[in-house]
C-alpha cells in the first residue's frame, strides 16, 4: 500500500495492477504479463501506446515553450493551431473552442458559459439544464450533477437544484422498453417526455440538454434508429440547445470523426477530450457555436470578465501533442479503418447473443458492450455487478483487459488502431471469460 488515494477505486482493491509499460494496443505489468488493451485504457489511448510520433513532437514542443499561461489574452503558436483546426473539424458553425485539462473541466466550462449567456442574451433564468438517466459527464461538483449514475452521486451531496439539473430518461430501449413496445414507439415515448419535462418546468428556463452520442459509463447504450431526430425536434421547438458530450465518442470512436456526425445530432455546444491527445497528454476542449461566442464577446464589456480559466488552459505541450494526433487520425485516415475494424467486431460480438450469460450485445464503431443477466428469457438480472467484475478478472486472467460497468455489463472500447488479429484475440479471450464466468455463476448458484 502507498500514500495514494486512488480514482473510482474500493479502499480495500487497491494497486491490483502495477502497468509498468505499453506498446501498440498492449500493456504490460511489472512482471512483464502482456495484456491486449481492450478498453484503450479509459477509452482514450486510440493511438495506442510508444507511437513515436507524438514523442518527438512532444520532445520538441517542451525544449521550445514549456509553459505559458493564456489568461488576460497572452497565447502562443500550439494553441492557436489546435483552435483553428478543432474548430474546422466539429459540426457546429463557427466553433469557438476554450481549452482545459478534462472532460470534467470541459463540461464545467461549457454550464459557465451557458450562464454567463444567459446573463448577456437577456434571458437571466436559462440556466437550467437537462442530463439523461445512466449519462456520465464527470465528477467535479458540476459536472458529476450532470452525471446520471448513483455511485457518482453517493455521499457527496450534489447540488442538482442549485445547478438547475433536471433529469430524463435514458435511451436504453433492452432496460427501458415498456412490454410490447416497439422502437419507434419507445423513441416517441421519449420525446413525448422530453416535451412534458420542458413544459412542466417552463421552456424558458431550460438553456440545454446535454448528451453523449452513445451512452459510455452508463453502460455503452446505443440509442434507437431515429432517437436524436426525435429529440431535436422537441429541443428545436422550445429554443433548447443540444449540447454533445463527445469526450468517448469523439475522434474515431463511432467510425465517423464525431459521434455527432454518425447519429445525426445538431449540436451548438461540444465537450471533447480523451482522444483529442489519444490520452498521452491531459486536455480537453469546450466548443461553442459562434453566436453564442458573439453574444458573450459583445456584452463582456458592460458584463465584465469571463472571470474563468485553468493555470493550464491551453497547455503548450498538450496543444502540440494533441495538434499532432488530430494530423495522425488525418493523414492515416484512423476514423475510417476504425469503420471498418468496427464492423468485424460487430460481426464476432453479434455471436455472443447465444452464450447462456449474454441478454444484449449493444455494440457501434469500435464501442461495445456486453450484459449478463441470470434469465435470458426475462431478462432478470444479477444483483449488484459481481458477475461483470468476476468476467472482467477472468479476461485479465487471459491477457485481455475489459471494464465492468453497472447493470453487469462488459464494456470493448480498444485502440482505433488494432488490426483483424487483434479483434480475433479479443474474441478469443472474452470467449474463454464468458465460460468461466458461467461456470462460476452456475457453481455459486446464481443462475
Amino acid at each position: 500500500m502507498t500514500a495514494m488515494i486512488y480514482p473510482t477505486t474500493n479502499p480495500s482493491a487497491t494497486e491490483t495492477m502495477v502497468v509498468a509499460r505499453g506498446e501498440g494496443p498492449y500493456i504490460f505489468d511489472k512482471a512483464g504479463k502482456r495484456y491486449l488493451e481492450g478498453m484503450a485504457g479509459l477509452w482514450c489511448t486510440a493511438l495506442g501506446y510508444g507511437n513515436e510520433e507524438i514523442i518527438e513532437t512532444a520532445t520538441r514542443q517542451m525544449r521550445e515553450l514549456s509553459f505559458s499561461h493564456m489568461f488576460s489574452g497572452k497565447t502562443h503558436p500550439a494553441a492557436i493551431e489546435l483552435a483553428d483546426k478543432l474548430a474546422a473539424m466539429v459540426p457546429i458553425e463557427n466553433a469557438q473552442v476554450f481549452l482545459g485539462n478534462s472532460g470534467s473541466d470541459a463540461n464545467d466550462t461549457l454550464m459557465k458559459l451557458i450562464r454567463y449567456y444567459a446573463a448577456a442574451s437577456g434571458q437571466p433564468q436559462r440556466t437550467k439544464i437537462i442530463a439523461r438517466e445512466k449519462g456520465y459527464h464527470g465528477v467535479t461538483l458540476a459536472s458529476a450533477a450532470l452525471t446520471g449514475l448513483a455511485p457518482n452521486h453517493t455521499h457527496f451531496q450534489l447540488p442538482f437544484d442549485a445547478l438547475g439539473v433536471l433529469r430524463t430518461g435514458a435511451p436504453h430501449y433492452y432496460r427501458c422498453a415498456n412490454p410490447g413496445e416497439s422502437e419507434g414507439e419507445f423513441v416517441a415515448r421519449r420525446a413525448d417526455e422530453l416535451e412534458q419535462l420542458i413544459l412542466a418546468e417552463g421552456p424558458d428556463t431550460i438553456a440545454a440538454m446535454i448528451a453523449e452520442p452513445v451512452n459510455g459509463a452508463g453502460g455503452v447504450i446505443v440509442p434507437p434508429d431515429g432517437y436524436f431526430e426525435s429529440i431535436q425536434a422537441v429541443l428545436d421547438r422550445y429554443g433548447i440547445i443540444l449540447w454533445d458530450d463527445e469526450v468517448i465518442c469523439g475522434f474515431g470512436r463511432l467510425g465517423t470523426d464525431f459521434g455527432a456526425t454518425r447519429l445525426n445530432m445538431k449540436p451548438k455546444m461540444m465537450a471533447c477530450a480523451k482522444a483529442l491527445s489519444s490520452a498521452y497528454v491531459p486536455i480537453s476542449a469546450a466548443i461553442v457555436s459562434g453566436d453564442i461566442a458573439d453574444v458573450i464577446a459583445d456584452s463582456a464589456t458592460q458584463m465584465g470578465v469571463f472571470g474563468h480559466g485553468y493555470t493550464y488552459s491551453g497547455h503548450p505541450l498538450g496543444c502540440a501533442v494533441a495538434s499532432k494526433v488530430i494530423d495522425i487520425y488525418q493523414r492515416d485516415n484512423l476514423f475510417e479503418h476504425a469503420a471498418v475494424m468496427g464492423r468485424y467486431l460487430q460481426s464476432k460480438l453479434a455471436s455472443y447473443i447465444d452464450h447462456p450469460l449474454v441478454g444484449e450485445v449493444s455494440s457501434i464503431g469500435l464501442l461495445g458492450a456486453l450484459e449478463l443477466v441470470a434469465d435470458k428469457a426475462t431478462k432478470k438480472p444479477f444483483d449488484g455487478m459481481k458477475v461483470a467484475q468476476f468476467c472482467a478478472a477472468a479476461a485479465e486472467q487471459n491477457g485481455l483487459i475489459v471494464r465492468p460497468l453497472g447493470g453487469n455489463r462488459i464494456a470493448l472500447c480498444p485502440p482505433l488502431i488494432i488490426q483483424e488479429q487483434h479483434v480475433d484475440e479479443i474474441d478469443q479471450k472474452l470467449r474463454r471469460a464468458l465460460d468461466s464466468t458461467l461456470d462460476w455463476v452456475t457453481r455459486e448458484g446464481l443462475k
